[in-house]
């Protein structure tokens, strides 16, 4: 059985594609980018889910998600688990599929051609901090929009232009050990931003215990 190392999955998201998404983050990755959104995403965890218990978690999203999003960690350090996810949501699944990838379009072009019909939008290319930020879906503009089905061009070719101010919104989620996360693209400042905001909210909860 096949499994795949996988950081959370969380639904709904709004924020990294077109429609209600589920948001699925691969554990490991080994890119390593500066000023990553993800860090807890680096470390590969030896244990994994079996995609076949995984599938069945996510069925009853399946039937209300427009789309799936796939990021990380780095997707295609699971490359065959990848490859089996993405075939086995194809059969369950009518709506698209966006991955994220920190590799260049070069180095996983073969991966990409294997993996054919299997992924209708991708973007690639490592985070850059110093890099402009001003393209809808991306941390940096070097990244780049790959529409590889006519599904794909359907949906995210609208994503293929300057970022406005309606694409600059964040989901926020609570896991169940009460972790937040930021869900999206944030812009430069948005971490610091949070984190005082969490730190402000928590002075007064303090005093209470007092």
């Amino acid at each position: 059985m096949t499994k795949i190392s996988l950081s959370r999955v969380h639904f709904p998201v709004t924020t990294l594609g077109p429609g209600q998404r589920i948001g699925l983050w691969v554990q490991g990755c080994s890119i390593h980018c500066k000023g990553c959104m993800s860090p807890d995403t680096w470390h590969r965890r030896e244990n994994g889910i079996d995609i076949t218990v995984l599938m069945q978690q996510l069925k009853p999203c399946l039937q209300e998600a427009d789309g799936i999003t796939i990021s990380g960690g780095e997707p295609f350090e699971q490359r065959d688990a990848l490859q089996c996810l993405l075939t086995e949501l194809r059969q369950d699944f009518q709506g698209d599929i966006l991955v994220y990838s920190g590799y260049e379009w070069d180095d996983i072009h073969q991966d990409i051609l294997d993996m054919n019909g299997l992924i209708d939008a991708l973007i690639t290319g490592p985070y850059q901090e110093s890099a402009p930020q001003t393209l809808a879906l991306r941390g940096s503009d070097n990244q780049q929009l790959h529409c590889l089905t006519s599904l794909g061009k359907q949906r995210f070719s609208q994503y293929d232009t300057q970022l406005i101010d309606s694409h600059k919104a964040l989901d926020l989620a609570v896991d169940e050990t009460g972790r937040i996360f930021l869900l999206g693209i944030p812009q430069r400042h948005d971490m610091s931003y949070l984190q005082s905001w969490l730190e402000q909210k928590e002075q007064p909860l303090k005093q209470l215990k007092k």
